[in-house]
């Protein structure tokens, strides 16, 4: 039996737009994903444990409600520019834009209301959902009119693929990724202290106390970053400097435009496993200091270090340093990205 696509009124928005739900299936049924067209995001994942449970993985809401009230990014595609921008400005070919700050003193994710609270266009094209979005030029500060497309795959593999596209009118900045929030144990789960995480990458960018990079490259040997060897969460991260968990970039080798392994997480009590793949220069973990959700799908509260992201990207604040991989896009140039999630069980 093939995998299938299926789509779903979900509701509407505060000011009217209608909001469509795609479940994708692949054909053995082990891997079952949920999107919306709002904020392209992942509403659910869908994946058994070594003993066929089946349960889903990432947070959210039951409504659209709780997404137009999430300011978490939960599931989302974050843009036009992932992670922080320092000062909230940056100047290109001479010219000085300015941002909203909403994380001061910094820009995040876009801006105050980024690609993850839009409305995007989405239609099936044979076994993928494909969602896009055009950002207005000047849309928080932005240069250019900037058309964005994702689309998302499952495949017999139990391999959720995504694949970004985009162009612009104007040079402008672009870092797109996925905020999904990950608990093996269920996304109602709790700590992930028996969560075991592998990076296989030896240098990391050391933040400052804004969670800024300060512009260095720095070795993992010998730090609480560190996570070239299986790593359980619960014996790391309350340890790593700052106080945050992780909130980090770790800088991987050119990919030459293929997959490569980024990351892996374990959950050795379901026996869950994620390994991510991915084209881009950099693989941002997360490991959800910020969570505090009181209401979130089923009733669920996610807290602290209850979910981790791994979110493929770019370094963050790379506009502000000429050395890293550019994050500029100019007319006439198409970026894309690649990122794979596979999920299985141990």
């Amino acid at each position: 039996m093939p995998g299938e696509i299926t789509k779903e009124a979900f509701g509407q928005t505060k000011d009217g737009k209608d909001v469509t739900k795609f479940t994708l299936k692949n054909s053995s049924g082990n891997l079952v994903v949920r999107l919306l067209d709002y904020g392209a995001l992942i509403s659910e994942i869908n994946v058994p444990d070594r003993n066929g449970k089946v349960v889903d993985i990432t947070l959210g809401f039951d409504d659209l409600p709780g997404y137009e009230a999430d300011s978490l990014f939960s599931g989302a595609i974050v843009g036009r520019v992932a992670g922080r921008i320092a000062g909230g400005q940056f100047t290109l070919d001479g010219k000085t834009y300015d941002l909203c700050v909403n994380s001061p003193p910094n820009s995040l994710h876009g801006g105050k209301v980024g690609f993850y609270k839009k409305v995007w266009s989405g239609k099936v094209e044979g076994d993928k959902v494909v969602l896009t979005y055009v950002s207005p030029d000047g849309e928080e500060g932005y240069p250019g009119e900037l058309t964005t497309t994702v689309s998302y795959r499952v495949t017999d593999d139990n391999e959720l693929i995504l694949e970004y596209e985009a162009t612009t009118t104007k040079p402008t900045p672009v870092n797109l990724t996925n905020h999904a929030y990950f608990n093996l144990a269920g996304h109602n789960g709790g700590a992930l202290d028996e969560h075991v995480v592998t990076i296989p990458t030896d240098t990391f960018l050391p933040l400052d106390e804004t969670n800024i990079p300060i512009g260095e490259i720095k070795k993992v040997e010998g730090t609480e970053w560190d996570l070239r060897k299986p790593t359980r969460l619960g014996d790391r991260q309350r340890q790593v400097p700052g106080g945050n968990g992780f909130d980090h970039t770790y800088c991987l080798p050119p990919s030459d435009g293929k997959p490569q392994l980024a990351a892996k997480l374990e959950h050795p009590p379901s026996g869950r496993t994620i390994e991510c793949r991915t084209t881009e220069p950099g693989m941002h973990l997360y490991t959800g200091f910020f969570l505090d959700v009181p209401h979130g799908k089923g009733g669920a509260t996610y807290k602290q270090y209850g979910a981790m992201c791994l979110e493929a990207q770019h370094y963050p604040d790379s506009v502000h340093h000429p050395s890293w991989p550019t994050t500029i896009l100019r007319p006439g140039e198409t970026y894309r990205q690649k990122t794979i999630y596979k999920f299985g069980v141990a």
